[in-house]
């Protein structure tokens, strides 16, 4: 009796250690995993001002030539490409750090832009052949193409590594949003007693890396009590492993451009007076979330 007592002991034993082992071994995957998207976060961030740094070069470039050219068709030329590299580097300074296919992209144009400037170059080398101070700036020019080439090579290597964060910028986020109380007639109100619809109105902002296709979007508002407001106690939906409820939903169409649209909450209940919050989910992420004051003598107050 006594050896078989001990024998299930020894067997509990070994099963917490395996367990005690496992718990382990995913804590440390886990962590691996998050140096790993901290890491090509930071590539992303260095090749960004990598990039910024290379297009202010070139365009620095460009005002060097352009003062030395004479001929006008070549001036014309020149002066169109430094509207587009201003444009460009415009475009990178706005760019999020987490879109790393549209700084890939813009890295290329860069390339192209290099090349055409060097086309022009040569133009102009054989336009001013005496000029040997010029013949000089154009080697020095070439060598910066060169480096510029190899690093869009070492770029393209990279981007394999960059998939983490490219899954991030995919997610969606809500750029502007507000509430609208109506009455009856479907009007703006600030009476808390005629107030028999709450319009939340919302857009979600231009995302090229999502993936396009419909789109369900969930709004929770959480009254000053911190109880979320629900038509039905069916109403939940899954986020980040266990379904939370949800006070209205919309199924939308994105293609990606930024879409603007809103969701009704229709007023079946007295609103407390205080301060509510409207969150909205889509594909298992909180994209957005605002603030929103009901007072007694003041009835609605955005905040």
């Amino acid at each position: 009796m006594k050896k078989n007592s001990l024998a299930i002991l020894v067997g509990a034993a070994v099963v917490i250690l395996l367990l005690i082992g496992a718990v382990i071994y995913f804590i440390h995957k886990s962590n691996e995993q998050e140096k790993q998207v901290q890491a090509a976060a930071e590539i992303v961030n260095m090749e960004k001002s990598q990039i910024e740094k290379e297009y202010t070069d070139l365009s620095t470039e460009f005002d060097g030539y352009t003062s030395t050219i004479k001929n006008d068709s070549l001036l014309k030329l020149f002066e169109n490409e430094k509207l587009k590299v201003k444009s460009l580097l415009d475009e990178l300074r706005t760019t999020k750090a987490t879109d790393a296919i549209r700084i890939a992209q813009l890295k290329r144009e860069l390339a192209t832009v290099r090349k055409v400037m060097i086309m022009y170059v040569n133009q102009i080398d054989s336009l001013n052949s005496a000029n040997k101070t010029l013949r000089s700036e154009n080697v020095e020019v070439r060598r910066k193409f060169s480096i510029a080439n190899d690093s869009v090579k070492i770029l393209s290597k990279e981007r394999q590594s960059l998939h983490e964060v490219v899954t991030r910028a995919s997610m969606l986020e809500i750029s502007a949003f507000s509430m609208t109380p109506l009455n009856k007639k479907n009007r703006k109100t600030e009476r808390v007693s005629q107030m028999t619809n709450l319009q939340f109105n919302f857009t979600i902002a231009k995302n090229v890396t999502a993936k396009p296709g419909e789109k369900t979007i969930y709004l929770r508002i959480t009254k000053p009590d911190d109880d979320v407001m629900v038509k039905s106690d069916g109403n939940v939906f899954p986020y980040e492993g266990r379904n939370i409820p949800y006070s209205a939903k919309k199924s939308v169409e994105f293609a990606g451009d930024a879409l603007s649209d809103v969701i009704y909450w229709q007023v079946e209940e007295i609103l407390q007076i205080g301060t509510y919050r409207a969150e909205f989910f889509v594909d298992d992420n909180r994209i957005g979330s605002f603030t929103f004051k009901i007072e007694k003598n003041k009835g609605f107050l955005g905040l």
